[in-house]
Protein backbone atom coordinates (compact mmCIF):
# COMPACT_ATOMS: atom_id res chain seq x y z
CA UNK A 1 0.00 0.00 0.00
CA UNK A 2 1.03 3.14 -1.00
CA UNK A 3 1.93 5.96 2.18
CA UNK A 4 -0.99 7.90 0.32
CA UNK A 5 -3.32 5.27 -0.21
CA UNK A 6 -6.07 5.04 2.26
CA UNK A 7 -6.57 1.76 4.18
CA UNK A 8 -9.94 0.20 4.08
CA UNK A 9 -10.69 0.72 7.68
CA UNK A 10 -10.23 4.27 7.13
CA UNK A 11 -13.02 4.62 4.62
CA UNK A 12 -15.19 2.64 7.02
CA UNK A 13 -14.65 5.04 9.67
CA UNK A 14 -14.93 8.22 7.42
CA UNK A 15 -18.28 7.33 6.76
CA UNK A 16 -19.56 6.01 10.31
CA UNK A 17 -18.26 9.67 11.18
CA UNK A 18 -20.16 11.16 8.53
CA UNK A 19 -23.50 9.75 9.27
CA UNK A 20 -22.73 11.47 13.16
CA UNK A 21 -23.43 14.49 11.35
CA UNK A 22 -22.38 17.65 13.27
CA UNK A 23 -22.25 15.78 16.85
CA UNK A 24 -19.32 16.62 18.74
CA UNK A 25 -19.76 13.45 19.74
CA UNK A 26 -18.27 11.84 16.39
CA UNK A 27 -14.93 13.75 17.38
CA UNK A 28 -14.76 12.28 20.75
CA UNK A 29 -13.03 8.94 21.13
CA UNK A 30 -11.48 7.11 24.57
CA UNK A 31 -8.20 6.35 25.35
CA UNK A 32 -7.06 3.14 27.12
CA UNK A 33 -3.38 3.14 28.68
CA UNK A 34 -1.74 1.91 31.56
CA UNK A 35 -0.70 4.00 34.61
CA UNK A 36 2.58 4.31 36.19
CA UNK A 37 1.42 2.05 38.65
CA UNK A 38 0.36 -1.28 36.46
CA UNK A 39 -3.37 -0.80 36.80
CA UNK A 40 -5.71 0.70 33.75
CA UNK A 41 -6.44 4.33 32.63
CA UNK A 42 -9.22 5.81 30.33
CA UNK A 43 -9.94 9.19 29.24
CA UNK A 44 -11.89 11.03 26.45
CA UNK A 45 -10.06 12.98 23.99
CA UNK A 46 -11.02 14.98 21.35
CA UNK A 47 -10.11 13.62 17.47
CA UNK A 48 -7.46 16.15 15.90
CA UNK A 49 -6.87 15.17 12.72
CA UNK A 50 -4.85 12.39 10.65
CA UNK A 51 -1.03 13.45 10.51
CA UNK A 52 -1.27 10.76 7.45
CA UNK A 53 -2.80 7.21 5.75
CA UNK A 54 -2.35 5.55 10.05
CA UNK A 55 -1.24 8.11 12.27
CA UNK A 56 -3.98 10.25 13.86
CA UNK A 57 -3.07 13.15 16.51
CA UNK A 58 -4.96 13.95 20.22
CA UNK A 59 -4.00 16.84 22.33
CA UNK A 60 -2.95 16.75 26.18
CA UNK A 61 -1.63 18.70 28.83
CA UNK A 62 1.87 17.72 29.45
CA UNK A 63 1.24 18.51 33.22
CA UNK A 64 -1.15 15.45 33.40
CA UNK A 65 -0.61 12.05 34.36
CA UNK A 66 -1.70 11.16 31.40
CA UNK A 67 2.03 12.58 29.82
CA UNK A 68 4.21 10.67 32.24
CA UNK A 69 1.80 6.98 31.97
CA UNK A 70 2.47 7.32 28.24
CA UNK A 71 5.94 8.11 28.07
CA UNK A 72 6.26 5.41 30.50
CA UNK A 73 4.22 2.62 28.64
CA UNK A 74 3.59 4.00 25.15
CA UNK A 75 1.21 1.18 23.77
CA UNK A 76 -2.29 2.52 23.71
CA UNK A 77 -5.87 1.70 22.52
CA UNK A 78 -8.20 3.93 21.14
CA UNK A 79 -12.69 3.24 21.45
CA UNK A 80 -14.41 5.23 18.92
CA UNK A 81 -18.04 4.94 19.50
CA UNK A 82 -20.42 6.04 16.61
CA UNK A 83 -23.76 5.49 17.57
CA UNK A 84 -25.83 7.01 14.29
CA UNK A 85 -23.62 4.63 12.75
CA UNK A 86 -23.85 1.76 15.33
CA UNK A 87 -20.27 1.17 15.13
CA UNK A 88 -17.18 0.72 17.37
CA UNK A 89 -14.15 1.20 16.06
CA UNK A 90 -10.59 0.25 18.24
CA UNK A 91 -7.59 1.22 17.24
CA UNK A 92 -4.58 -0.05 18.55
CA UNK A 93 -0.97 1.81 18.75
CA UNK A 94 1.43 3.39 19.92
CA UNK A 95 2.45 7.02 21.00
CA UNK A 96 4.80 8.39 18.71
CA UNK A 97 6.40 11.57 19.13
CA UNK A 98 7.38 13.76 15.96
CA UNK A 99 10.99 15.13 16.98
CA UNK A 100 12.34 18.60 15.68
CA UNK A 101 11.14 20.89 13.22
CA UNK A 102 8.13 18.54 12.51
CA UNK A 103 7.05 18.58 16.12
CA UNK A 104 7.33 22.01 16.20
CA UNK A 105 5.39 22.46 13.08
CA UNK A 106 2.84 20.25 13.73
CA UNK A 107 2.09 21.89 17.40
CA UNK A 108 1.97 25.09 16.16
CA UNK A 109 -0.92 23.89 13.55
CA UNK A 110 -2.86 22.74 16.00
CA UNK A 111 -2.60 25.87 18.53
CA UNK A 112 -3.73 27.77 15.52
CA UNK A 113 -6.42 25.61 14.87
CA UNK A 114 -8.26 25.87 18.00
CA UNK A 115 -10.67 28.83 19.11
CA UNK A 116 -10.24 31.07 21.64
CA UNK A 117 -12.09 28.92 23.79
CA UNK A 118 -10.48 25.64 23.24
CA UNK A 119 -7.16 27.14 23.85
CA UNK A 120 -8.05 27.81 27.15
CA UNK A 121 -7.77 24.86 28.71
CA UNK A 122 -3.76 25.08 28.57
CA UNK A 123 -4.16 28.58 30.25
CA UNK A 124 -5.59 26.42 33.25
CA UNK A 125 -3.81 25.18 36.67
CA UNK A 126 -2.03 21.98 35.65
CA UNK A 127 -4.83 18.95 36.14
CA UNK A 128 -5.08 16.85 38.59
CA UNK A 129 -3.63 18.68 41.41
CA UNK A 130 -5.41 19.98 44.16
CA UNK A 131 -8.33 22.92 43.54
CA UNK A 132 -7.52 26.69 44.40
CA UNK A 133 -10.25 28.69 44.70
CA UNK A 134 -8.27 31.32 43.76
CA UNK A 135 -6.79 30.38 40.58
CA UNK A 136 -7.44 31.48 37.19
CA UNK A 137 -9.26 29.35 34.70
CA UNK A 138 -9.97 32.23 31.95
CA UNK A 139 -12.35 31.21 29.55
CA UNK A 140 -10.46 32.15 26.37
CA UNK A 141 -6.81 32.72 24.98
CA UNK A 142 -6.61 35.20 22.15
CA UNK A 143 -5.34 34.23 19.06
CA UNK A 144 -1.38 35.58 18.83
CA UNK A 145 -0.94 33.30 22.31
CA UNK A 146 2.12 31.57 22.41
CA UNK A 147 2.49 28.24 22.08
CA UNK A 148 2.95 26.80 26.17
CA UNK A 149 5.75 24.22 26.93
CA UNK A 150 2.94 22.05 28.25
CA UNK A 151 0.74 22.21 24.65
CA UNK A 152 1.53 18.18 23.83
CA UNK A 153 0.23 16.68 21.03
CA UNK A 154 -0.16 12.78 21.27
CA UNK A 155 0.53 11.41 17.56
CA UNK A 156 -0.91 7.27 17.41
CA UNK A 157 0.24 5.08 15.15
CA UNK A 158 -2.19 2.54 14.64
CA UNK A 159 -1.39 -0.70 14.30
CA UNK A 160 -4.49 -2.85 14.56
CA UNK A 161 -8.16 -1.81 14.36
CA UNK A 162 -11.40 -3.33 14.43
CA UNK A 163 -14.65 -2.59 13.79
CA UNK A 164 -17.59 -4.18 15.67
CA UNK A 165 -21.03 -3.15 13.84
CA UNK A 166 -23.58 -3.10 15.86
CA UNK A 167 -26.74 -3.30 13.46
CA UNK A 168 -28.11 -6.51 12.17
CA UNK A 169 -27.99 -9.89 13.72
CA UNK A 170 -25.99 -11.24 14.33
CA UNK A 171 -23.56 -8.12 14.92
CA UNK A 172 -20.33 -8.06 12.28
CA UNK A 173 -16.57 -7.76 13.74
CA UNK A 174 -13.91 -7.25 10.94
CA UNK A 175 -9.88 -6.55 12.09
CA UNK A 176 -7.23 -5.04 10.25
CA UNK A 177 -3.83 -5.30 10.99
CA UNK A 178 -0.53 -3.61 9.80
CA UNK A 179 1.39 -6.73 9.96
CA UNK A 180 -0.65 -8.47 7.42
CA UNK A 181 -0.84 -5.66 4.81
CA UNK A 182 -3.97 -4.07 6.21
CA UNK A 183 -5.88 -7.36 5.13
CA UNK A 184 -9.50 -7.19 6.14
CA UNK A 185 -10.38 -10.14 8.32
CA UNK A 186 -14.03 -11.13 9.51
CA UNK A 187 -14.05 -12.57 13.09
CA UNK A 188 -16.91 -13.26 15.14
CA UNK A 189 -18.58 -11.07 16.72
Amino acid sequence: MSSSALPAWRVLLRGAREREGRSPAARWLQLASVGTDGTPRVRTLVFRGWADAVRLDLLSDGRSAKAEELATQPAVELCWLLPKARSQFRLRGRLELPVGADLLAARERHWRQLSPAGRALWGWPPPGQALDPQAAFPGELADGTPLPPHFLLLRIAVQQVELLELSGTPHRRQRWREATGWQCEALNP
